[in-house]
């Protein structure tokens, strides 16, 4: 089971290829705020709702100082789809390692369904312009998430 990360903690670095295949680290946002969002696979409903969702509200965001990263253990073909087909902008990237998943706590054991599973936590961590943690959410639901969560950093 993986650690979940606390408020102060340094956020961990990563460096994962996106749905093009380019390479997007986390110090590429050094001086900005980050929202890294973990969910468990493209292209199902949940997480196609929570991605519309971000980048529904990007913009409002963005203006903030936020930007905002999904990761999933999807391969960058299958993001490419995703991005595709749902028109999204929020930046995708892949894990399919769940090294960074796991990292974050994002990856463990779960209850689904009323039986226990290993598999991905929905989970959003807010990292500061420094590299710090500044929120850890897990099991957050897909719909609702990012409302929620513009209400909580008072954007």
């Amino acid at each position: 089971m993986s650690e979940r990360l606390q408020p102060g903690d340094t956020a961990p670095a990563f460096t994962l290829p996106d749905a093009d295949g380019k390479e997007v680290s986390l110090a590429d946002h050094r001086g900005r705020k980050v929202i890294v969002y973990f969910y468990p696979a493209a292209l199902t409903p949940g997480c196609t709702k929570q991605a519309c969702d971000f980048t529904d509200n990007l913009e409002v965001l963005a203006g903030a100082g936020y930007d905002v990263v999904g990761i999933s253990p999807d391969k960058p073909e299958k993001l490419a789809r995703f991005r595709e087909k749902e028109d999204l902008r929020v930046t995708l990237l892949a894990d399919p390692s769940k090294e960074t998943l796991t990292a974050y706590g994002a990856f463990g054991e779960k209850t689904m369904y009323g039986k226990t599973v290993t598999g991905v936590i929905r989970s959003t961590v807010v990292v500061d312009e420094e590299g710090k943690v500044e929120r850890a959410l897990y099991n957050v639901r897909a719909t609702g998430h990012v409302a929620k969560l513009l209400k909580d950093l008072g954007v």
